[in-house]
């Protein structure tokens, strides 16, 4: 029978292809051929949760009343642990009854927020590169996309002057997201700053991704937007468990702010999901109370990993600058190779994943993004194999890093 007649909706069309997919296919025709895949693609981070966090799980998955629906705004004490946790953290007062939801992942939080508040052709504002949800979801929204460009001159960071004025009066949401995935760039307070006030002048929508909240190093502490004076009038901050607290495929994340545009996506919510099965939010509460000592844990394992690795490729050419924070490094492509044949090149020649900067939009071209999510001696391993397949960047040629030495 012919089925040409079903066809998807226009809207995926509009999707370029998902990368990550794409590398599934690669991993698994390669484990096919018998190679021992090292994958530091995705951020994926290795390990379980916390011993307290899986004990909270099964102590609630053991009471029935946790087995039926969960209320669609999330229980009440998680809600409150999110706002204790941004009070500790950050100083920052939220009403956890209206300025705090519970998302199955802030991916997808990401994403559904667009369908809420994106009408097709709406300009929405977005970095390039930059994580895929803050463009696809409002590709599927029906958006119109401005990418601005993030340059390493720069510093990675958005260049709000560069912004065009019908552009920027036009624009409805600005996407951002800092620490970044996936350059690990930073930004200071003053930009928060101004970013905040751009968006007051021309009435935008601000949407901040804090997802490596709390993987910063070398005394480095991130600034939450909601830290910024006026910031909650127009903005909302999403954040995730699964990096920090090794909980990806929990899925488990939350968002935070104006009260008016989480109700926008609360609404949408509502019709589409019935919100996260409850044992998975008690044990994301006793997440968010571990204490700091924990977080202490996993960022000495992910600069130890960073160190190892920077000092690793720099035997090979590469002079990477120390990331402040997240859990990749952001490595430049030998010159003359674009980020796609460099990553299938180290796939093919040593079973090593990592993932081309491309994926992340056209801005990421000429760099992959590499993830700590292995110990010293797997690292080790990358190393012996980049060395053997002669695999070097050329010292003379290093362009500007990601963030200036010091």
């Amino acid at each position: 029978m012919n089925l040409d007649w079903i066809t998807p909706a226009k809207r995926l069309s509009a999707l370029p292809p998902y990368v990550f997919a794409r590398l599934d296919e690669l991993k698994a025709r390669a484990r096919e051929q018998g190679l021992d895949l090292i994958d530091l693609g995705m951020g994926n981070p290795d390990g379980s949760a916390p011993a307290p966090v899986i004990e909270a799980a099964i102590t609630a998955l053991n009471h029935p009343i946790n087995h039926g629906y969960p209320p669609f705004e999330g229980t009440a004490d998680f809600r409150h642990a999110i706002t204790s946790w941004y009070h500790r953290r950050y100083e920052v007062t939220l009403d956890p009854d209206s300025e705090a939801l519970p998302l199955l992942g802030s991916k997808e939080g990401l994403t559904h927020l667009a369908l809420a508040y994106v009408n097709p052709g709406d300009l929405v504002l977005v970095p390039s590169p930059a994580y895929p949800a803050h463009f696809r979801g409002p590709l599927i929204a029906g958006a119109e996309i401005h990418s601005m460009i993030l340059k390493p001159e720069n510093d990675w960071l958005i260049d709000l002057a560069a912004i065009p004025e019908d552009v920027a009066q036009r624009a409805k949401i600005l996407y951002f997201n800092y620490p970044n995935n996936p350059t690990t760039a930073t930004a200071p307070r003053e930009f928060f700053e101004e970013i905040v006030a751009f968006a007051r002048r021309y009435s935008i929508l601000l949407v901040h991704d804090l997802c490596y909240a709390e993987l910063a190093f070398d005394g480095y502490q991130p600034t939450s937007l909601l830290e910024i004076p006026g910031a909650k009038e127009i903005g909302v901050e999403f954040h995730t468990l699964s990096k920090t607290y090794n909980m990806a495929g929990w899925r488990v994340g939350f968002v935070v702010g104006n009260r008016h545009i989480i109700q926008g996506l609360r609404t949408l919510k509502t019709n589409l999901d019935y919100g996260i099965f409850a044992v998975l939010q008690t044990a994301a509460e006793t997440a968010l109370d571990l204490p700091d000592s924990y977080v202490h844990q996993v960022q000495e394992r992910y600069c130890r990993r960073r160190d190892f690795l920077i000092q690793g490729l720099a035997e090979l050419g590469w002079k990477i600058p120390k990331s402040k924070a997240t859990m990749y490094l952001w490595v430049p492509c030998p010159p003359g190779q674009n980020s796609t044949d460099f990553a299938l090149d180290i796939l093919q020649q040593t079973g090593v994943v990592v993932t081309p900067g491309n994926a992340f939009g056209v801005g990421g071209e000429g760099y992959v993004r590499v993830s700590l999510i292995a110990e010293c001696d797997r690292l080790a391993e990358v190393l012996r194999r980049l060395k053997q397949a002669g695999i070097r960047y050329q010292a003379e040629a290093v362009a500007s890093g990601s963030q200036k030495d010091g």
